[in-house]
Parts: structure tokens; C-alpha cells; sequence
């Protein structure tokens, strides 16, 4: 940053130091504190610019990235549009391979980021051909000079939030964080964070946020992987169908699942109760919260930090869609429609 003129030289100075923000009516029949990391805040909109801009860094410092070379990464959109907005920054090339499950509106923003773009089936195995991993990883072979971040399996994705988030966290509370909130996908955000702030208190509790349909949550509890567990669901950047290396399980103390439907109400619910216009794995992360706080995980002494992945923005043709939560029959007598907030004047 210029001394000189209160100036930034680019988007990439503003990655990180994310607010820390307390949930008022959402949580306000729950005991404890809540507290929710909002990383929205961030400039590419979620918690993935912070690997982005680590790893990147990182490969640069190795010699493994060089001027003009090409990177690639499987991604559901955020860290895509992450890797896509550094690469913009520093010269490079970005291929990346999407799944399908991804919003139109994550996939639109991809592509206007400059970014190569590989839609793949969602509702295939890891190793499938079609997968967006094996996408991936074929187009690394295929072109010279090329890096694949493979975010599942770098430990540099555990490393960036252990030196980012986790001292964050630790300092907005000034220690007396008792919880932390997190959803799972690659884990690389549960898990340098839970490594940090362990170092600091080890009784701090780590709860993960798994989906129904993935794996991780019967993994974390027997350390077998069943396939029998894997179906389709739709929360984007939550679960897995496969065990990422990047997920350090030993730090984690519990897994709670949640559903599609009740995640996406609850999303639409923190956006009229607090504010807060933040994404499905947000609605996921607060819907575990309350089914945590229904199992006696907190008390009057929690001050529990909740992460918020990213902004609601890219979910427009999603979850705050009533077309789209319609079609997926997510609409009862309990949860209605919208519709009649909208009055046109002829």
C-alpha cells in the first residue's frame, strides 16, 4: 500500500482481516454468543481468496509458477473466481473445471473474470473421466507450462487459513472464543483454523458442517470410507464424495449433517433477520448451529464464531429464487413464497 496517498495498489491487498460480526435475532433462543466471520468481505466475495492468493504466492516463491503460465483448479465457483481474479493481477492464464451443481450465476462470473471453463456432471464418481477432477487433471497433462492448485489435496490450503483466519478469530475475541462453526468441503478453512486456534486453547470446540449425501461425517466418526453414503444434494461447497488430504480430521471434535431445504430457508432467513446477505453455505453453517445448540453444545459462558463462506450474490438463481426453490420443492406451509412482496404499478 502507498504511504503516501491512502491508496491500495490492488484488489489482492484487501484479501483477509474479514469482520467479525455478532447474530442478534437468528440466534436469540439459543444460549450463548454468536458471532459470524463474514467472509463476503473479502474482494472476490468469500473465504477462497485467501488459498488463492497463498498458494499462488507460495508456487511463485518456488519457481513453480513463471510469467505467462497457465492455472488450473476444480472448483464449485469460489475458488475458481478467486484463482481467476489473482491471475488477472499477476499475468496467468486460468482453466477451470466446474461442477455442474455450480449456480449459473458462479459459472456467468468465471467467465467474466476471463477464465477458461470446463462445466462437468456433478452426479458422477471422483473418478470418472467426466468428473471435474479428472477434467482437471487431463488438462494439466495436456498443457506445458501449467499448475494445478488441486485444493482438495495441498496442504498449502490448511497452511493459508492457519496463518490468516485463525489469528484473526483469535484476536477479534481476544481469546474467549469457546466454538467454532464451520462447513466442510475441502477443509482446508475448518481445519488451519481449528490448528491455530487448538495452539492457542485446546479446548476450544471444532464442529463441522457436513450435507447429507458426502461422506465426511461418517468418515470422521469410524475412519472407513462408505460409498453407500454418497447421493446427489445441492449445497455447493459443503461435503465431499471423496476423503480430501486437505481436511485434517484429528482437529475436528464433531460433525453435524444438514439438509438442502432446511439450509436454504435458513440463508433466506439470516438475510431478513440480521441482514446479512451471505450464501447456501451460510445457511448451512446456521442451521447447524441450531440443530448443535437442540444437542446441548452450548451454554450461557459460549462465545461461539461462525464462518460465513461467501456473499449471497451467487446464489440469485438459487436460494433466493423462488423459482428455483419451487422447483425443488423446498415451498410448504411453513415456508412460503415471496411473491406477494413484489407489486407492479401500472
Amino acid at each position: 500500500m502507498r504511504e503516501d496517498l491512502q491508496v491500495y495498489d490492488n484488489v489482492l491487498q484487501l484479501i483477509g482481516n474479514t469482520p467479525l460480526i455478532q447474530l442478534n435475532r437468528i440466534t436469540q433462543d439459543l444460549k450463548g454468543e454468536f458471532f459470524a466471520k463474514v467472509e463476503a468481505f473479502n474482494p472476490g466475495h468469500s473465504t477462497k481468496d485467501r488459498i488463492a492468493l497463498y498458494i499462488i504466492e507460495e508456487a511463485e516463491k518456488k519457481g513453480i509458477l513463471k510469467p505467462g503460465d497457465t492455472i488450473i483448479e476444480t472448483t464449485s465457483g469460489n475458488t475458481g473466481f478467486s484463482i481467476a481474479m489473482v491471475s488477472i493481477i499477476k499475468g496467468y492464464e486460468c482453466i477451470l473445471a466446474v461442477s455442474s451443481k455450480s449456480s449459473r450465476d458462479k459459472i456467468d462470473m468465471l467467465r467474466s473474470m476471463g477464465a477458461k471453463v470446463y462445466v462437468c456432471p456433478a452426479n458422477v464418481s471422483a473418478d470418472d473421466p467426466r468428473s471435474y477432477y479428472q477434467v482437471a487433471k487431463r488438462m494439466h497433462d495436456e498443457i506445458k507450462g501449467s499448475v494445478y492448485i488441486n485444493q482438495y489435496f495441498n496442504e498449502l490450503n490448511i497452511e493459508a487459513h492457519y496463518k490468516t483466519t485463525g489469528p484473526e478469530i483469535w484476536k477479534q475475541t481476544e481469546g474467549k472464543v469457546t466454538h467454532l462453526v464451520a462447513c466442510s468441503g475441502t477443509g482446508g478453512t475448518i481445519s488451519g483454523t481449528a490448528k491455530f486456534l487448538k495452539e492457542q486453547n485446546p479446548e476450544i470446540r471444532i464442529l463441522g458442517i457436513d450435507a447429507y449425501g458426502s461422506v465426511l461425517k461418517k468418515y470422521h466418526e469410524t475412519k472407513e470410507f462408505d460409498s453407500a453414503e454418497i447421493y446427489p444434494y445441492r449445497i455447493e461447497g459443503l461435503g465431499k464424495n471423496l476423503i480430501p488430504t486437505a481436511t485434517d480430521f484429528e482437529s475436528i471434535d464433531k460433525f453435524v449433517k444438514v439438509t438442502d431445504e432446511e439450509s436454504a430457508h435458513t440463508a433466506r432467513e439470516l438475510a431478513k433477520t440480521e441482514g446479512l446477505f451471505v450464501g447456501y453455505t451460510s445457511g448451512a453453517a446456521i442451521q447447524g448451529v441450531k440443530q448443535l445448540a437442540e444437542e446441548g453444545e452450548f451454554d450461557e459462558n459460549s462465545k461461539v464464531v461462525v464462518i460465513f463462506p461467501d456473499h449471497g450474490s451467487r446464489y440469485m438463481s438459487k436460494v433466493f429464487s423462488d423459482e428455483w426453490m419451487t422447483e425443488q420443492g423446498f415451498f410448504d406451509s411453513k415456508n412460503v413464497k415471496a411473491a406477494n412482496q413484489i407489486e407492479f404499478i401500472k
